[in-house]
């Protein structure tokens, strides 16, 4: 893992931030809320246990050096709205690095999902992390799909991950570059 992934940064209007244990009372929310956590695989959701175990999870990627994703709080209020980071997956037993977001249903369609996912995308590459980023999505995930599109990635294959039927969305850094 890049030595430097978990230093506080900010976009226009978040802070972005490692996850603390003290977040575990502010994800409970989004953790019970079936909306949110529809796409998700069983393990994670609708009990308030989840959400320590969630942020645990997080925690411990740290300490692997497989990333982890991060705090989302909106600089205006000071409250956690959601989550976005980089990830280290596995996908069809290809080594890969995710952009992953999760926002709090009340702070759907404001673009902030969007706007953390592109500070992730120029991290990545600007720090020689990858040669292509993935998020992958719920073929149900219209939403979600739509943040990849306007993170400048393109819908690739259609597979299975965690049980899910998922699709890999995928921007190359020489597309990164060229559109920069």
């Amino acid at each position: 893992m890049w030595k430097d992934y978990l230093k506080k940064r900010e976009t226009e209007r978040l802070i972005i931030r490692p996850l603390v244990e003290g977040d575990t009372e502010a994800w409970i929310p989004y953790i019970m809320d079936e909306t949110a956590t529809q796409y998700f695989p069983i393990e994670w959701k609708l009990s308030p246990e989840k959400s320590k175990e969630w942020i645990d999870f997080q925690l411990n990627r740290y300490k692997e050096g497989k990333y982890g994703l991060q705090a989302l709080v909106e600089k205006e209020s000071g409250q956690l709205i959601g989550q976005c980071g980089l990830l280290a997956q596995t996908v069809d037993g290809i080594d890969e690095l995710e952009i992953g977001y999760h926002l709090l249903p009340e702070h759907w369609g404001k673009g902030y999902a969007t706007e953390a996912a592109k500070m992730f995308k120029k991290l990545a590459f600007g720090n020689e992390l990858t040669e292509s980023i993935i998020s992958i999505i719920d073929i149900e995930n219209v939403p979600s799909q739509k943040v990849a599109e306007r993170n400048g990635m393109t819908r690739g294959k259609r597979t299975t991950y965690l049980d899910m039927d998922i699709y890999v969305y995928r921007i190359h850094k020489e597309e990164f570059e060229n559109a920069s």
